[in-house]
């Protein structure tokens, strides 16, 4: 699992933490155009140790990479190993092995990209007594602690995000038993919409609280700022943080709403019913704005995370699955039904659905 929390580094910790964004970021270039010029001169794949030695062990000793020794190591052979993650799960990809979406080839990483992370391992960090983070070559940072961690991490990840927030994230092993429920005798089944985001099988009704359409007027007017100023210039870089930070609050409050949402349906219920929708197929039509603001996606997954995680039971329903059209006493079907019709007597046994 991973918990993540504020870091409030002061001037010179994050003028280091730039420093090692930009020699991780080099770091993951070099190996990337090692690799594809082997592959256009037709050169044998480079393995995984070798690529290290030639971006890190050589290109030190290189008077134009001698200043990636300014920077914690760890950190730079991080970089090298999350590239061959991604050359992997490329690979598994195109061979069938990893399910899900097809992934493509890595992509080389830009300086002009707000949001930049470093990883560190279990030898290049430390949790101090007082609350204090140390990094290496960084010295202690300030974490603000919401909750403690359930045993010690074994990394710990520092990112920058659009916003210009700094965050922690630590990677912890806990036992799937720690986290499971007691059993109850309870069910539900959600149905999701825009008008209301969810209303469960017995009726309670979960209102849509349409984070961004809530702030689309002053995101608008910090947009039009933003479109004025000049680019390169230091007030455009003002302007795009004031967007950035309002992004940020829309993204928190979704996040925090389908949070607490999930966490308060898996744990009132042993069994959970859901559709299975296509989200991205939604998101091409005209409601698309809201679709995207509801966050459904992110919302499902959080029910099978939970789900799994406390011992609950969650059936997913197949979207093609007529239930609307089905009497639950007889299993009649109606057949398809206009959009304004919302409650129907069934022929069969007289039942309201």
């Amino acid at each position: 699992m991973r918990y993540n929390f504020r870091l409030y580094p002061d001037a010179a910790q994050c003028q280091m933490l730039a420093r090692t964004f930009g020699c991780a970021r080099v770091v993951w270039n070099d190996a990337l155009t090692a690799r594809k010029t082997a592959r256009k001169a037709g050169l044998p794949f480079i393995g995984d140790a070798e690529i290290q030695r030639l971006v890190l062990t050589a290109a030190k000793k290189r008077p134009e990479r001698v200043w990636l020794r300014e920077v914690s190591s760890v950190a730079l052979q991080q970089a090298v190993r999350d590239l061959n993650a991604a050359y992997q799960n490329f690979f598994d990809s195109v061979s069938g092995r990893r399910k899900g979406p097809k992934m493509g080839l890595p992509r080389f990483k830009s300086r002009h990209d707000h949001r930049q992370a470093v990883r560190f391992t279990t030898n290049a960090f430390r949790l101090h007594a007082d609350g204090s983070l140390y990094l290496a070559k960084i010295g202690n940072v300030e974490v603000r602690w919401s909750r403690a961690l359930p045993v010690a991490p074994s990394s710990v990840t520092v990112i920058l995000d659009a916003a210009g927030r700094y965050f922690a994230s630590f990677v912890v092993e806990v036992e799937e038993s720690s986290q499971s429920l007691p059993e109850i005798d309870a069910e539900t089944g959600i149905d999701l919409g825009l008008t209301h985001y969810a209303t469960l099988s017995d009726g309670t009704k979960i209102v849509n609280p349409r984070w961004l359409r809530r702030r689309e007027r002053k995101l608008a007017r910090l947009q039009r700022s933003l479109a004025r100023k000049r680019k390169g210039s230091k007030n455009r870089d003002r302007a795009r943080v004031k967007v950035a930070r309002q992004h940020a609050r829309v993204a928190d409050a979704r996040r925090d709403f389908l949070h607490q949402t999930s966490s308060s349906i898996i744990r009132d219920n042993q069994t959970v019913h859901v559709e299975t929708l296509s989200v991205r197929g939604m998101a091409r039509g005209r409601h698309a704005k809201s679709v995207h603001d509801a966050g459904w996606g992110t919302f499902l997954a959080m029910l099978a995370d939970k789900s799994a995680r406390r011992g609950r039971v969650l059936v997913q329903i197949g979207r093609w699955h007529p239930s609307s059209q089905l009497c639950p006493c007889c299993g009649w079907e109606i057949g398809k039904l206009a959009l304004h019709v919302r409650e129907w007597d069934c022929p069969s046994c007289g039942g309201a659905p």
